[in-house]
């Protein structure tokens, strides 16, 4: 008699061990809330009972039948889980975001109770103990050693009382970083700055006005503007609008989101940190931060400050004469007597206009979004000889979602690869990169990869299409270069594929990217007029270039700021944190150019540290800059698009995941280690 199918899309496709229609994709539009739970439950039963089968097998434990039977163990749940929390950034109704109260802790409970199995973890090491013995190659040797590591960093050494504390603490952080970003969407989404009057609209560009009213039309105000905290929206108006109180009054609320409002983020950062402080001590360590970069290329918390202290000095110097330079500025211009916060983006703007003869809002008309889009593809074809073809029949999300199939010059099939470029109420703010598989071993055999990028851009107006600012552009190539790295994957398994990497090496590829947009011969390749087609002037190319190091310093010391909070946060005794505002004001004096502003605190909204994964790790995007500062130098020594070095990137960072610790593929592509000064001869800091 032959088996039922089961109607949850994610149960059935694991019993016909297939998905759906091209490359078994993922059936978005059979998917409803409701199967979530189900799936999650049931794929849970069946990772239990794979895991039974793997410690109770009575033959000696080797790679196959302990490390790779564990690796697949999980598909069902791991299928389910990371669409469900993919979809709660991406698109999250109020139902999908309530379920996270049920299946954060399920996972947690089920990956703890994995993680602390001593039965398990004695198969484990008895493989990682063998492993310079055996014949396994050098791939499952790596993920031998990540697999014990991880469970060792988990707790399996621990005694049992141990390891009950910490399978609570992992079930209450679960319930925590979920809870942090709905929120942060909640406060975004709450706030709305309705102008009635146009003349206090005074110096904003017809694009944000369009968008304002168009919002306000959507929202039964005909004839009104409405501006929100999303990006393409509060960017322009800080940048443009002459009204300096509402500036102020949009500043102050997106520097206040989740921080004052009924639903705030105190008690959860405190919660948060205290927990994995309290976690980091009962395995050993000193705090979150040391054990955190156990898998990290710095290493230790004492390497990170040496980092960041080495950056501190010549990026705050530089800083402090770029807020001098702009304060005069604005006294000459407008008589402004105090900088403050909310000025810094509207002068800069003008200043940059003075002193480089061109605006962002110049650079619109030739960054048309689906222009941008062929262009980053141009770039992957130049580059690794990618192509890239729309997917229609592919099921989406959400009608803004785009599919392509990926192919190699020889057709190979290298990827599905989603695109997902417009702000909504559903969607959390800013851009990232995210796998809906990964490359690897999955489901009995090595498959490709499908990889998704997310974005909040402009979005088209009912006179104009979506007309992208320089940054947007900047940022859609650097998750193109995430992108690129899961998508070129070459790799046997998940767990080591794709951006598998330690995190200080995982902006390498992205940031990289970035470079391409900053020279002619890539401009050329798509900023095209999106009225005319005429390719941006070249003297346009050249104020850009200009341009490019304009208040270097006071960007980079952004980031060193936001670094060394997020290290404040988690190598600081919690006990000694009694308040979050204050606890920031101390952290941050060092790196502070502006006066302390009531009412406004940035860790209730600092989503990557307290909800991203980058917890202890925010400093990894200027780390990463020496990296990719002195791999584009190689790359400008013999021709940005050169085949061989485009090659040797491909063949050493894009295509092996984790393999290799991170240092070792870099030399492989260099030929040496990276020289820390490159990112500062960028800049100009030197």
């Amino acid at each position: 008699m032959t088996k039922k199918t089961s109607s949850n899309p994610f149960v059935a496709a694991f019993e016909t061990k297939s998905w759906g229609t091209f490359d078994e994709c993922i059936p978005f539009d059979k998917i409803q809330v409701a199967d979530f739970l189900p799936a999650i439950e049931q794929g849970i039963q069946e990772a239990r009972e794979n895991v039974r089968q793997i410690k109770e097998n009575s033959t000696l434990a080797t790679f196959d039948n302990t490390i790779l039977a564990l690796e697949s163990a999980s598909e069902l749940m791991e299928g389910a889980t990371g669409i469900y929390f993919n979809l709660f950034s991406s698109e999250a109704s109020p139902e999908l975001q309530a379920l996270a109260k049920e299946i954060s802790p399920k996972s947690a409970a089920f990956s703890s109770e994995v993680s602390l199995d001593a039965k398990l973890f004695a198969r484990i090491k008895t493989v990682f103990d063998s492993m310079e013995k055996s014949q396994l190659n050098a791939e499952q040797k790596m993920l031998t050693e990540k697999t014990y590591k991880s469970f060792v960093r988990n707790g399996a050494l621990l005694d049992p009382k141990a390891k009950e504390k910490i399978t609570q603490i992992d079930q209450d952080l679960s319930l925590l970083s979920p809870l942090y970003s709905e929120n942060v969407l909640k406060a975004t989404n709450a706030f709305e700055m309705v102008i009635t009057n146009k003349a206090e609209l005074d110096g904003l560009p017809d694009s944000a006005l369009e968008a304002a009213a168009e919002e306000a039309t959507k929202k039964g105000k005909p004839g009104q503007w409405i501006f929100s905290l999303q990006a393409p929206s509060f960017i322009p108006f800080m940048q443009y609008s002459k009204n300096r109180e509402l500036r102020k009054k949009l500043w102050s609320a997106y520097g206040s989101r989740a921080y004052l409002s009924e639903d705030n983020n105190q008690k959860v950062i405190l919660d948060m940190v205290r927990l994995r402080d309290e976690r980091a001590k009962i395995m050993g360590y000193k705090n979150h931060a040391e054990i955190t970069l156990t898998e990290r290329m710095a290493e230790t918390p004492a390497q990170v400050f040496k980092f960041l202290n080495q950056l501190l000095a010549p990026s705050k110097q530089a800083a402090e004469k770029d807020i001098q330079e702009l304060r005069q500025f604005a006294q000459e211009t407008d008589g402004l007597g105090e900088m403050m916060p909310w000025d810094f983006s509207y002068y800069s703007e003008k200043l940059k206009e003075k002193k480089f003869q061109f605006s962002d809002e110049e650079l619109r008309p030739y960054f048309q979004l689906e222009n941008v889009v062929k262009g980053v593809f141009a770039h992957a074809e130049k580059l690794y000889q990618l192509k890239f073809e729309k997917m229609p029949q592919v099921p989406k999300y959400h009608p803004d979602v785009e599919a392509y199939k990926v192919t190699d010059s020889k057709g190979n099939y290298i990827g599905l690869f989603y695109t997902d470029f417009f702000p909504r109420e559903t969607k959390r703010d800013g851009a990232w990169m995210t796998s809906y598989r990964d490359q690897g071993f999955f489901m009995g055999q090595v498959r490709r990869p499908h990889i998704s990028i997310v974005c909040n851009f402009t979005k088209p107006t009912p006179t104009k299409p979506s007309l992208l600012t320089y940054d947007e552009v900047l940022t859609l190539f650097h998750e193109f270069g995430h992108a690129l790295h899961g998508l070129l994957s070459h790799c046997s398994y998940r767990s080591l594929s794709g951006t598998n990497v330690y995190w200080d090496f995982v902006e390498l590829p992205s940031q990289i990217m970035e470079n391409w947009v900053k020279e002619k011969e890539g401009l050329d390749l798509f900023a095209k007029h999106y009225e005319s087609g005429k390719v941006i002037p070249a003297d346009l190319i050249e104020k850009i270039k200009k341009s490019n190091q304009f208040q270097a310093g006071y960007y980079s010391l952004r980031q060193v700021n936001f670094a060394m909070l997020d290290m404040a946060w988690y190598t600081t005794n919690p006990d000694e944190i009694k308040d979050v505002n204050s606890f920031e004001i101390k952290a941050t004096e060092k790196t502070r150019l502006f006066p302390v502003i009531e009412g406004v605190n940035s860790s209730c909204a600092f989503s990557h540290i307290f909800a991203g994964g980058y917890s202890a790790g925010y400093y990894s995007y200027k780390w990463a800059e020496v990296l990719d500062a002195d791999a584009f130098e190689y790359f400008k020594e013999s021709g940005i698009f050169n085949a061989t070095v485009a090659g040797k990137f491909r063949e050493n960072i894009l295509s092996r995941g984790g393999t290799e610790h991170p240092m070792q593929l870099y030399k492989k592509f260099r030929g040496r280690e990276p020289d820390p000064k490159a990112l500062l001869r960028r800049e100009g800091l030197i």
